[in-house]
């Protein structure tokens, strides 16, 4: 009974390679758009950021050191404010992106501002969202320094802005778009090869075919699911070699958990392509289709501008992208060194969406054969 079941899984998901294979077209999507957008895709527009949350350390829990933090608080551009007197909490809020900024204030800094000595006020920024990083850096200085002005009233003393970005020292742009891209391109590939699987199959006629099979609904989805995900694994991986090697970005992370967060990444956005594939009769409607779904589903994921300055209902919603959770673990697995608790956190949501989506596609499936 196995031994069969497998016996025909195999024949079918050797029938999609040699099929994928043989379609000029479709060798060209996977083999030279992912290479020429990797290259096209380097550099990016910066966007304005609002919304900032914020992690406090403030030490000196002065007059003056409210009085600076005060002035973040009235700032329309800075949202939520969290106050810890514990290092290793301001640095979790940090690692698991629940603030874009933190501001660290020694306990001399009044004594500083009080004798007329130039002090500082260490912020630390997020360099994994790079642009973020430098637009919220650049606001918290500019109030520090404002703020110094009126604040220090000898001559020759000031209140410096020590900026420290983390995971991205010199938020070198590029570190950003490419761990993104990385993520887009797999996504673009996965959809494209699994939404016009079985429409490509009822434009040829050969569904027909499938549906006279011995093949169950299971085991058409299995077949239909397995070449396209290993197509994309493979093509992630040689992005990932190529942006490593040629663009000289890091990986800090470990190389097992990557290769377990793009697998199931990538099977939630294999279950997207292939319902969408179960409900489109001609190739056309399945390439209009992934393109519905590309355009909110990559706007929602926090690549255009960050997920805290959408709508309130529109952050919600973001908790049903499979692209948001794609990227966060491409960013963080890449710069951070995220480590199995993180990545978990954000495999659940995907394992979530995959078992609806190929539920779904399944059952089409199922009411096509039946």
């Amino acid at each position: 009974m196995i031994r069969d079941f497998l016996r025909r899984v195999v024949a079918l998901i050797k029938k999609e390679f040699i099929t994928i294979w043989m379609d000029p077209k479709t060798r060209g999507i996977i083999i030279g758009m992912p290479l020429m957008q990797l290259l096209i895709f380097a550099n990016a527009v910066t966007m304005e950021v609002q919304n900032i949350d914020v992690a406090v350390m403030d030490r000196s829990k002065s007059v003056e050191s409210r009085e600076l933090l005060s002035r973040f608080e009235h700032s329309p551009r800075f949202r939520n404010f969290y106050y810890t007197d514990d290092k290793t909490t301001f640095q979790k809020y940090i690692d698991i992106q629940k603030v874009q900024i933190g501001i660290i204030i020694n306990n001399d800094f009044a004594r500083n501002i009080k004798s007329g000595k130039t002090t500082s006020v260490q912020i630390i920024t997020d360099g994994r969202q790079t642009n973020s990083a430098s637009i919220a850096g650049g606001y918290a200085s500019q109030i520090i320094t404002g703020y110094g002005a009126e604040a220090v009233p000898l001559k020759g003393a000031a209140i410096n802005a020590s900026v420290r970005n983390w995971y991205n020292p010199n938020l070198n742009y590029q570190w950003f778009i490419l761990t993104v891209i990385v993520a887009l391109l797999a996504l673009v590939i996965t959809l494209i090869l699994t939404a016009l699987s079985v429409a490509r199959e009822r434009e040829l006629g050969t569904f027909d075919q499938l549906i006279v099979s011995p093949l169950s609904s299971v085991e058409i989805l299995i077949g239909k699911s397995v070449p396209p995900l290993i197509i994309s694994i493979i093509l992630t991986i040689i992005m990932t070699i190529l942006v490593t090697v040629f663009f000289q970005l890091p990986f800090r992370g470990s190389l097992a958990l990557f290769l377990i967060a793009i697998s199931i990444s990538l099977l939630a956005i294999v279950g997207v392509g292939l319902y969408i594939s179960s409900i489109c009769n001609t190739q056309q409607q399945a390439i209009l289709s992934v393109m519905t779904f590309m355009m909110p589903a990559i706007l929602l994921s926090g690549y255009i501008s960050p997920i805290e300055d959408m709508p309130v209902f529109l952050q919600y919603l973001t908790y049903l992208n499979p692209v948001r959770f794609f990227m966060v673990l491409t960013r963080g697995i890449f710069l951070k060194g995220m480590g199995i608790e993180d990545v978990i956190i954000n495999l659940i949501p995907l394992i979530i969406i995959a078992a609806i989506t190929l539920t779904l596609a399944g059952r089409t499936f199922k009411r096509k054969l039946g």
